[in-house]
């Protein structure tokens, strides 16, 4: 883990820090209260960027191993992730080729070479191939190569398993951010925990909350704050993706900023995945964020913890139990996702007609222009 070193663009952020330069200072901004309360808007949303863009589904390490397979319904569509026999990872519609039946019922992980479908048993290999059906003889002339599972655009890369809900997809931007992760060896991570939350909020409200270091000592006074006291944000931009890191002059200067360990120790790393996705890199795990909005005022969020290796002893296992219930149930659950559901309420009151921006918040006003960028193309 050690051979590994930060990409150019990790090092640039770094350097900023390292110098006391921060995310450029655009002075107060304002954002209209009707982006998080508008349906109409929220429908333009929808289709510009979550009906149209690739996007984070898990992480590698939810499929560790050849042959496995996951349901997953939370976009609002019936997904299949699995991960075929030669290792590949795809993501398909959960549904079966015959008479439309979805395939694989609950939501929990199945280790198996094939799949039936309780209907009628039509059998699929992981690759999604039609394999086997019962009285083949009642299907004359049917070619089992045209009935193979319907597989929607797939990329895995740096441990992030995207997909896009239309052909043709473009994950160059995907394949850049995946370097970025390789640094970290988040495809060799092992997941210790997930959970999805139902929160009551507009999926931007949550994206907010890793956009600002505003509330940071604030909101999160009694966990994490004190960790991020005087920090500085040094921010860029990967297409639509925004690429930040946090940490302190002072503690820079005492390392040696071509040590990756070291660097990592002293500087907060963390990746807003456009559209809806969050990447937080701690020195020794990740956390990866999903957001899928149902309305526009409702988000599913699937939380993941990544960890160097299966814990192999309970105090290890207690440590990182710890660590998750700190940050899923603390930090995430009861701080970012609860002030979420204030902010909705408030927004939804009409009292706030603009939202009004200073200059530790000047991510929030970069989503805003890539998703207004993204509806303005369509």
């Amino acid at each position: 883990m050690n051979m590994r070193s930060p990409t150019d663009g990790q090092m640039a952020l770094a350097r900023q820090i390292a110098d006391g330069a921060g995310r450029p200072n655009r002075g107060i901004t304002h954002v209209p209260a009707s982006r998080y309360v508008d349906p109409a808007w929220f429908a333009r949303e929808k289709a510009a960027l979550f009906d149209a863009l690739p996007q984070v589904i898990a992480p590698s390490a939810l499929l560790p191993e050849p042959n496995m397979a996951v349901p997953h319904d939370a976009t609002g569509r019936p997904l299949l992730l699995a991960r075929d026999k030669s290792g590949e990872a795809h993501v398909f519609l959960n549904v079966c080729r015959h008479r439309g039946t979805r395939l694989v019922e609950g939501l929990e992980t199945i280790c198996a070479s094939r799949i039936s479908c309780p209907y009628h048993a039509w059998t699929y290999a992981l690759d999604g191939s039609l394999v086997g059906m019962p009285r083949p003889e009642t299907f004359p002339s049917l070619d089992k190569g045209e009935y193979g599972l319907k597989r929607l655009p797939t990329c895995e890369t740096g441990g992030l398993i995207w997909f896009a809900p239309v052909e043709n997809a473009d994950f160059s931007e995907a394949e850049t951010l995946g370097r970025d992760f390789d640094a970290f060896g988040m495809a060799g991570l092992h997941l210790f925990a997930r959970r999805t939350h139902d929160v009551r909020s507009n999926w931007k409200l949550i994206m907010d909350a890793f956009l600002e270091s505003y509330h940071v000592t604030r909101l999160h006074s009694e966990t994490i704050g004190p960790f991020f006291k005087d920090g500085i944000t040094a921010a860029d931009m990967i297409g639509g993706h925004q690429r930040s890191a946090v940490g302190r002059a002072a503690e820079l200067a005492d390392i040696d900023m071509g040590n990756w360990p070291q660097l990592r120790s002293a500087v907060t790393f963390a990746y807003s995945l456009f559209p809806a996705a969050e990447v937080v890199v701690s020195p020794d795990y990740v956390n990866l964020m999903v957001m899928m909005p149902l309305s526009v005022d409702r988000t599913l969020v699937e939380d993941f913890m990544l960890i160097p290796e299966s814990p192999q002893t309970e105090k290890a296992r207690d440590h990182w139990q710890r660590s998750w219930d700190l940050l899923d149930g603390g930090v995430f659950g009861s701080e970012d996702f609860r002030a979420a559901a204030l902010g909705q309420e408030g927004l939804s009151s009409g009292a706030v007609p603009e939202l009004t921006l200073g200059t530790l918040e000047g991510g929030i006003r970069q989503l805003h222009d890539a998703i207004e960028a993204r509806i303005g193309q369509i």
